[in-house]
């Protein structure tokens, strides 16, 4: 599987919704409820496996008393400190999955 940028922002992002979901003390199941959405949805939002449309972005940290800016709080520099696996290289013409351990996506030149 790549986990490029995108997918570790997301991952990222989960970590941030978990977090302040349990700071103000909801389950998950509560906060599900209460942002409108199905309690195994917001499982995949907070291990990073949703793509979320800006709206339910929107739900969520209206639901969480927070502005997106403060949703989004240097989600970049925590992205890039997740570990990561694997990661697809461009070989000349063809495209190949190579299979390299990395402390941290800003290990991996692009």
């Amino acid at each position: 599987m790549e986990e490029g940028l995108p997918n570790l922002l997301l991952k990222a992002l989960g970590q941030r919704i978990r977090a302040l979901r349990t700071e103000q003390g909801y389950s998950q199941e509560a906060f599900a409820d209460k942002c409108g959405v199905h309690r195994t949805f917001m499982g995949t939002i907070e291990r990073g496996e949703s793509n979320l449309s800006f709206q339910n972005i929107h739900k969520v940290a209206a639901t969480l008393g927070v502005t997106l800016s403060t949703l989004f709080h240097d989600l970049e520099k925590k992205a890039e400190a997740l570990p990561i696996a694997t990661v697809a290289f461009k070989s000349g013409n063809r495209s190949r999955e190579s299979k390299h351990v990395f402390k941290s996506a800003s290990d991996v030149k692009q």
